[in-house]
């Protein structure tokens, strides 16, 4: 059973910057997939960025794309994600997760939203 623990939500100002982590508890953290999602007020939970067991593919959703960078480091069992040039519309509870199915065919992600470990979430709120 894999236990993941978020950190780093808050309230930032629209064009600012945040940064949330993600510590697991799972010492084989290294086979395992990894992602970040949120869930809006209101609107469905949105995979928004996923990283491979080595952490050298990554896949970012439309939304988020060449805004935020999610990172690993697979020997202090944690993942990252990096936000930048911060929205009112990226207010929502930021979940980790994880899986130990892959995710990724060479550079594509061809998983999908089934993530079997899920962490308690963080909320991040952008004011205008």
């Amino acid at each position: 059973q894999v236990q993941l623990v978020e950190s780093g939500g808050g309230l930032v100002q629209a064009g600012g910057s945040l940064r949330l982590s993600c510590a697991a508890s799972e010492p084989t953290f290294s086979t395992y997939a990894m992602a970040w999602f949120r869930q809006a007020p209101g609107k469905e939970r949105e995979l928004i960025a996923s990283i491979s067991e080595s952490g050298q593919r990554t896949y970012y959703s439309d939304s988020v794309k060449g805004r935020f960078t999610i990172s690993r480091e697979n020997g202090k069992n944690t993942m990252s994600l990096q936000m930048s040039s911060l929205k009112p519309e990226d207010t929502a509870v930021y979940y980790c997760a994880a899986d130990p199915r892959p995710k990724f065919v060479g550079v594509t992600y061809v998983g999908n939203s089934q993530y079997d470990f899920w962490g308690q979430g963080t909320q991040v709120t952008v004011s205008s």
